[in-house]
């Protein structure tokens, strides 16, 4: 094959994506000087016996798996990671989803951020948890200024009723969020002991 010809392939390659992904994934090694995709490294089974035990999270009955949505998106809802005597409850942005993958209470916000606190109440039930376990909390507003006085009264008044003591850490922040309708989402980490 004549170099005209693999330079001109390259040059195709690197057209199909921005220069700079071009570059990065092929040093990664996801793609080849062609662009066309490598397969993926093999995992040593020594690396596996030697990591951080993990387990997805779901909940099925309110929430849909992220890959399952109209346009998939590469997340767990929220994993186990076992560190010894403790396990630590990672749970991803959660917003107000149904369990076909849905936005729902489109619009009002404190519907969506009940809903929200119903899915994560729901994450943390499969793994036999609570809000008792939860350690901290990141809450994502659209619009913190307009939200935030409804956002603290529904907060309080939840973790009033389940009698929540010391409350979470907690850090409120506004952001765009992953779909233009959803008004909140919130992360959540939770401790609780391996025994249970």
């Amino acid at each position: 094959m004549a170099i005209d010809s693999i330079l001109g392939d390259v040059e195709q390659a690197s057209r199909r994506f921005w220069n700079g992904e071009y570059q990065e994934m092929r040093f990664l090694g996801m793609i080849d000087e062609m662009g066309s995709l490598q397969p993926a490294l093999p995992v040593a089974d020594e690396w596996m016996k030697n990591r951080v035990p993990r387990t997805c999270i779901k909940a099925p009955d309110v929430l849909n798996e992220a890959y399952k949505y109209a346009k998939p998106s590469s997340f767990s809802r929220g994993l186990r990671v076992s560190l010894g005597t403790v396990h630590l409850l990672l749970i991803s942005g959660t917003a107000s989803i149904d369990a076909e993958g849905r936005s729902i209470h489109v619009g009002d916000f404190r519907a969506q951020l009940w809903r929200t606190y119903r899915n994560i109440t729901q994450l943390l039930q499969a793994e036999g948890a609570t809000w008792h376990d939860i350690v901290r909390t990141s809450c994502y507003l659209r619009d913190i200024e307009r939200d935030y006085k409804d956002f603290n009264e529904v907060r309080t008044s939840f973790f009033e009723w389940l009698k929540l003591d010391p409350l979470p850490a907690s850090t409120g922040i506004q952001a765009r969020l992953c779909r233009e309708e959803l008004l909140v989402e919130i992360e959540a980490i939770a401790a609780l002991p391996a025994a249970r």
